[in-house]
């Protein structure tokens, strides 16, 4: 390993936090310093002494201060390789330099876009300078030292005082490593800024954060997710999400988001098992867990409401693994956290993900998300007979729950509950029967519940076996060349069929 000394140093910085600590140790081990602008300004205020890089390259800022340190005697200095007798030589004849730590931060573009939509705005701040001293010196990383970003700080504090500013070539690698992190994700932010409108067909992401979870799908697995779930989540109590908690928790999020009044639902293993709309927060949870308490054990609960004392009291006879709500109150949170490893989320941000990424074979499958819902008012009718506004009303509701839930699938609700669910079978016949027999495992009487179905009916098959179940209601797509088949099953029958549209397959 080869060790080298900082004896020299660039410095240029958007943000000076904890940046003066560091300062004050390079100049107690006599490092030359040079500085831009504000960051020359900063270092000069703490008694310390610098040089402009305008001194050292003859030319001032120009054009707005788009150009400050694109120069030789910059660069030369940070990619000269130190044992290349050429480069030596070169560095002699031209007075330039040797820079061996370069510390620089990009100028804050995605922190620029969440603030603005100026588009002058959001293109100044998209750096040119520091990305280029950043690509500069991790390139020669066998020579210099780059600091990329604030997070380094304190590896970088630990060298000055421990090593003396001495680094190994094995730690001037790992900053080579984290420099181009911040570059290709800097890079990766401008590129999905512009391809908004070029629409270029590539993949590209950037996540920086990441958090470490218990396993896998299983314990043998590892898991790792890469995101930042603090922005839309505080943690207020329990044990280490895992993989699966956070499948469960997307499918929670995305099922609850469509409900305006007060819900609750309950789900497992990616799908509702439970789900109730009522005028009150007690009465929606206990018809949730009514809809089938055998799955509700272990499972997610989630609700659009604060959950209170009572509520909380009534959830806790239940074992589960998370509750998910917009808050609690004072003495409600207090009854779930004695549960020691119960996960408790209060959800911080709200609103659908626009699209949607999985890995697959050797690339990546892209799509947008399904955002479609289909409300009382986009239920067109397909039958003589016409839904009255309560059976509408459950048709939409038991639509909204089908869309999340995989295929195939078929949904039974009434007054605004889930009656049951056949879920991920290879036939719709047999989703249709799983939900029946379930329903009426739990004591559910079908007649006048509905039915919903996540894509068309070949046959009118599952339309008979409904109607002989007593669901008098059925809401599908259409879309099939024998639609007619089930429209006629009903309209014989005395059955009402609603068309919503739309397809909801889920996979």
């Amino acid at each position: 390993m080869r060790d080298k000394k900082i004896s020299s140093a660039l410095i240029s910085v958007f943000y000076k936090d904890g940046l003066a600590e560091i300062v004050r140790y390079l100049d107690q081990l006599g490092v030359k310093l040079y500085s831009t602008g504000g960051t020359y300004d900063f270092i000069t205020g703490l008694g310390i002494k610098a040089e402009t890089v305008e001194k050292l390259t003859g030319y001032p800022p120009i054009l707005g201060g788009r150009v400050k340190t694109l120069h030789p005697l910059v660069f030369g200095g940070i990619l000269a390789r130190r044992e290349n007798a050429a480069d030596s030589g070169q560095l002699y004849s031209y007075s330039i330099p040797e820079i061996d730590l370069v510390i620089v931060d990009l100028y804050p573009f995605t922190e620029t876009l969440e603030k603005t939509s100026d588009e002058v705005e959001i293109i100044e701040k998209i750096d040119i300078g520091g990305i280029s001293l950043i690509r500069a010196a991790a390139k020669n990383h066998n020579d210099v030292v780059i600091i990329s970003n604030r997070n380094q700080y304190g590896d970088l504090l630990r060298l000055l005082r421990e090593k003396n500013g001495i680094t190994s070539l094995e730690e001037r690698r790992k900053f080579a490593a984290e420099a181009f992190m911040t570059s290709s994700g800097y890079d990766t932010a401008i590129f999905s800024y512009f391809n908004r409108t070029a629409s270029l067909p590539v993949f590209r992401s950037a996540i920086d954060s990441h958090y470490e979870l218990r396993y896998g799908e299983n314990p043998h697995q590892k898991g790792i997710f890469y995101g930042d779930i603090e922005k839309f989540f505080d943690k207020l109590h329990g044990k280490e999400i895992s993989y699966n908690n956070l499948l469960d928790i997307e499918s929670a999020v995305r099922l609850i988001d469509e409900f305006g009044d007060i819900t609750f639902a309950v789900i497992k293993h990616n799908n509702a098992c439970g789900v109730a709309t009522r005028d009150t927060l007690l009465n929606a949870w206990k018809d949730a867990l009514a809809c089938d308490p055998v799955s509700a054990y272990g499972g997610v609960i989630i609700t659009n409401r604060i959950i209170d004392r009572i509520t909380a009291a009534e959830i806790d006879k239940l074992f589960c693994e998370i509750i998910i709500a917009p808050g609690f109150d004072e003495e409600g949170l207090e009854i779930l956290k004695q549960k020691k490893n119960r996960i408790i989320l209060r959800r911080k941000l709200t609103g659908k993900a626009k699209e949607g990424f999985r890995s697959l074979l050797n690339g990546v499958l892209w799509q947008e998300l399904d955002n479609s819902t289909q409300l009382v008012t986009d239920l067109q009718p397909a039958t003589t007979r016409i839904p009255d506004m309560k059976e509408l009303e459950d048709l939409a509701f038991a639509n909204i729950i089908v869309k999340h839930s995989k295929s195939n699938a078929i949904v039974l609700a009434k007054n605004g509950q889930l009656c049951a669910s056949g879920i991920g079978q290879t036939s719709r016949v047999d989703a249709l029967k799983q939900a029946i027999d379930k329903a009426r495992t739990f004591g559910f009487d079908l007649k006048g519940a509905v039915m919903a179905s996540d894509a068309f009916f070949p046959f009118a098959d599952c339309v008979e076996i409904a109607n002989n179940a007593g669901i008098k209601a059925v809401v599908q797509p259409g879309g099939s060349v024998r639609d007619k088949d089930s429209i006629d099953y009903c309209n014989n029958n005395g059955m009402a069929m609603v068309f919503s549209g739309v397809r909801h397959f889920k996979h």
